[in-house]
């Protein structure tokens, strides 16, 4: 397995554990403090990645255009998730990143709309937007790490 998919793997199955060992209402609450609440930045990672990897490469997405809508950059929690909708995040973690891997073996990734982060940072390829992916993903499970302390 390439090194950066190691990564993504390690970061969705330590978010998998969150969702495993929350309730629905502990993962819809949103803290004093937080403008967003566990399942969004779950959902966001797989939004984001799908964007960054995909979209930026002229490729059509793997998941719904209303998924990434409501979870993308900019975007904040609208009411609560449903069981139902924690389920598909919950599969999306999986089968998302086993798409991304797939494809990029099978070399579909083979142009890049440079793009700079709100950071500052430009991604150039395919393999810079992997490493930050792998970045933002594991700045987003940073964030629920600290939101789990008060649900």
């Amino acid at each position: 397995m390439n090194p950066v998919f190691e990564v993504q793997k390690t970061i969705r199955e330590i978010l998998l554990k969150v969702l495993d060992s929350h309730s629905l209402e502990q993962l819809n609450k949103i803290p004093p403090g937080f403008n967003n609440n566990i399942i969004w930045n779950i959902a966001h990672c797989v939004a984001s990645q799908q964007a960054l990897v995909y979209k930026l490469s002229g490729l059509p997405v793997t998941i719904s255009e209303e998924f990434i809508a409501k979870y993308r950059k900019d975007t904040k929690p609208e009411g609560d998730v449903s069981q139902a909708e924690v389920d598909k995040i919950r599969e999306l973690l999986s089968t998302t990143l086993k798409q991304v891997e797939n494809d990029f073996a099978a070399g579909i990734f083979v142009n890049y709309n440079e793009y700079t982060t709100s950071l500052g940072y430009t991604l150039k390829n395919i393999n810079g937007a992997l490493d930050f992916n792998n970045y933002h993903e594991g700045v987003h499970t940073g964030v629920v790490m600290s939101i789990r302390k008060f649900v």
